[in-house]
């Protein structure tokens, strides 16, 4: 039986704080590991919202926490972006870094605290190892995304998820500006 999403996305998140782990305790390797960094953050989060978050807000009724790590993505994507045009051994990429890993990490926990035992609870194993198929294709198709660089669908995508309307006449730009400032009001 293919692998459950749920075990996915928190092998994911492990792999993310070990990252995270190295690029704090080992700077010379951020130049390396940064990209990495990026590509996985960059993945996840375009798999979740293509292929998890939509069922875990009409299949387990997780509306109001899907659409909170909608906006969480959306922030922790902008940060990825600023980052990139950081030298990674400057003093203003260490404070980002930490800004950054205080970001995912909020948004880890939440989402391994609310949205992944709703979906465990609500969804059969059938449906979650489904998932987990959909999650894997999503994530591997978009390994090579940047920072910043969502097609406009998948931005309304993203703001259809996170509760946004009326994007559909606005422009790639307005829409990521709505998503930040969706993610910063859903912060406060």
């Amino acid at each position: 039986m293919p692998a459950d999403v749920v075990e996915l996305i928190k092998n994911d998140h492990r792999e993310v704080e070990r990252l995270f782990d190295m690029l704090q305790k080992q700077p010379a390797t951020r130049g390396l590991n940064f990209p990495i960094l990026c590509a996985l953050l960059i993945a996840h989060s375009r798999a979740e919202e293509s292929e998890v978050y939509p069922v875990a807000k009409d299949e387990a009724g997780e509306t109001e926490e899907v659409a909170h790590s909608q906006g969480e993505h959306a922030e922790a994507e902008h940060m990825l972006e600023q980052m990139t045009a950081m030298d990674p051994d400057s003093a203003e990429f260490a404070t980002a870094l930490d800004e950054l890993i205080k970001a995912v990490n909020h948004h880890v926990e939440e989402e391994e605290s609310k949205v992944l035992p709703g979906m465990q609870q609500r969804l059969s194993d059938a449906r979650r190892a489904e998932l987990g198929e959909a999650f894997v294709t999503a994530r591997t198709e978009h390994l090579g995304d940047r920072p910043g660089q969502a097609t406009r669908e998948e931005l309304q995508q993203a703001a259809r998820t996170a509760g946004l309307t009326g994007t559909s006449s606005s422009s790639k730009e307005e829409i990521k500006t709505e998503l930040l400032e969706h993610a910063q009001q859903s912060g406060e």
